[in-house]
């Protein structure tokens, strides 16, 4: 049985037919530079992470990072897509960690700061998309984590 049509997200384009489209395996190294402080390997892609060292992203930020990375991707896409006319779009993280080991998020939320001709309530749905169907890495923490989302547009 084909399909009609085509898997898009991130610019990652597979035929459907009629099976299972396996994504491809992820497979990354780190290096332990010195003290708290690891790089990634040759032929990977460019990270440096450290405990406590002002300046250098701490794992708990990569994670921040990712989480906003991967839905603001998924938001421009779902934009683009609408043909909504986007100029700009900052999104700001804050979260709450536990007090105690391990020092998981026990809160995350993100606010998306758009610029141009955008229907709020495309972004209010491309937000939802990303949360409940797209972001693999949001979908990929705890259910227990609390994510809130915000937003705002201005022309």
């Amino acid at each position: 049985m084909i399909l009609a049509g085509f898997y898009s997200m991130h610019g990652l384009r597979t035929a459907l037919v009629g099976y299972r489209v396996r994504m491809p395996k992820v497979s990354l190294s780190l290096d332990w530079n010195s003290g708290l402080r690891f790089v990634n390997s040759a032929g990977h892609p460019r990270i440096e992470l450290d405990s406590s060292v002002p300046g250098v992203t701490s794992p708990p930020q990569a994670l921040a990072y990712a989480v906003m990375a991967c839905m603001a991707m998924d938001v421009v896409h779902v934009l683009q897509k609408a043909r909504q006319d986007l100029r700009t779009m900052t999104i700001t993280f804050d979260g709450d960690r536990a007090e105690e080991h391990p020092r998981r998020f026990l809160t995350m939320r993100l606010h998306f700061a758009l610029t141009g001709r955008v229907d709020q309530q495309v972004v209010a749905r491309a937000v939802e998309l990303s949360r409940t169907t797209y972001c693999s890495v949001w979908n990929t923490l705890r259910t227990d984590v609390e994510l809130s989302t915000t937003f705002k547009v201005e022309e």
